[in-house]
């Protein structure tokens, strides 16, 4: 498949990444939650046909990072304005997703960047926000000024995508890891990923 593949995440450093999943979990187990699902998704990412897939990256690369995904730094300023720098690295079809999905499949990863010219993909979040976003024609300025962080969101993305005159391809919608509940939710219906393990481990290891 001729597209990029673009994971924007953080490196998955006790502190400083799913900060919401605590007091309920300590900050190296939020640390190794984030390590799993930013696993589970770099796993799809490379089943999934793509002429290249990159991961932009918040933070050092560690041993759990594949062969197979080239890495460049995230920029500086909002989450609107590194989403539009990565953007703005691809040449032809690109799509982007976040860390947070550990349930994402390569099918649903197909349908986001299998895109004709005029489309673009959008995946809404249970949250309000979206979890994938794919253009046909790669530009910043689809993105960059976009209200993040807030319910609105994913209607603010697709309003924008449609103003100009794109046609918006609707993904299924999927349950970010934010809170430990989502945590919950999103292992029990992805029973077979690194992701539901680790939180599995961690609750055997607290009943002990």
């Amino acid at each position: 498949m001729n597209g990029t593949l673009l994971v924007i995440a953080k490196a998955p450093v006790p502190g400083r990444v799913k900060t919401r999943l605590t007091p309920v979990h300590t900050p190296e187990e939020a640390a190794a939650l984030a390590e799993a699902a930013l696993r589970d998704t770099l796993d799809a990412v490379l089943a999934t046909p793509a002429r290249r897939r990159v991961l932009v990256l918040d933070g050092e690369p560690g041993a759990w990072l594949p062969p197979g995904i080239d890495v460049v730094p995230q920029c500086g300023g909002g989450l609107d304005e590194r989403l539009a720098d990565a953007f703005g690295q691809c040449d032809g079809p690109a799509l982007l997703i976040g860390m947070d999905t550990p349930q994402v499949s390569p099918e649903l990863l197909c349908a986001g960047l299998d895109l004709a010219a005029g489309e673009a993909a959008l995946g809404p979040a249970d949250d309000g926000g979206f979890w994938a976003l794919g253009l046909a024609e790669p530009d910043g300025r689809l993105v960059r000024g976009v209200p993040m962080s807030s319910p609105d969101t994913g209607a603010a993305q697709r309003q924008r995508l449609v103003r100009a005159g794109l046609g918006v391809r609707e993904l299924p919608r999927l349950r970010d890891v934010d809170t430990p509940d989502d945590a919950r939710r999103v292992a029990a219906g992805a029973p077979g990923t690194r992701f539901a393990a680790a939180l599995a481990a961690m609750a055997g290891a607290g009943a002990r």
